[in-house]
């Protein structure tokens, strides 16, 4: 959907009162600004983004360093992405999901709900709907 019609706080809040019912929650980011993980973490400035963590050489190591802890004991993944007009955000976000499922977080039955707070658009593609 379009930017700016409350996405993130849609996802803050699904995965807040998820967490608060006793579910497990994965909540994964994938806007560049962090407007959703930001929310949930009690640490703002040691939020890592996927990027920062798996740089040009990810391995098997650093990709399970991609969870952070959150609020409520939700586990927090923050895709990253360039500075505003420097390139991309689909590549933080093909990224990340790529070591979702190295990871295979989503397989293993560990999370009750995972929740995507997805960006408003990704021109390069990095996003598609039917």
């Amino acid at each position: 959907g379009k930017g700016g019609i409350g996405k993130s706080v849609v996802a803050t809040n699904l995965s807040a009162a998820y967490a608060m019912d006793g579910k497990r929650v994965l909540h994964i980011g994938c806007d560049p600004k962090h407007d959703s993980s930001i929310r949930l973490t009690d640490s703002p400035g040691d939020l890592k983004t996927a990027l920062e963590v798996l740089g040009d050489n990810p391995t098997a190591e650093a990709t399970g360093k991609i969870l952070n802890p959150g609020r409520h004991n939700i586990d927090l993944i923050e895709a990253g992405g360039p500075s505003a007009g420097l390139g991309c955000a689909g590549r933080g976000v093909a990224r990340t999901l790529e070591s979702i499922e190295d990871m295979e977080l989503l397989d293993a039955g560990l999370y009750d709900r995972v929740i995507f707070d997805v960006l408003g658009d990704v021109v390069c593609g990095g996003f598609a709907m039917p």
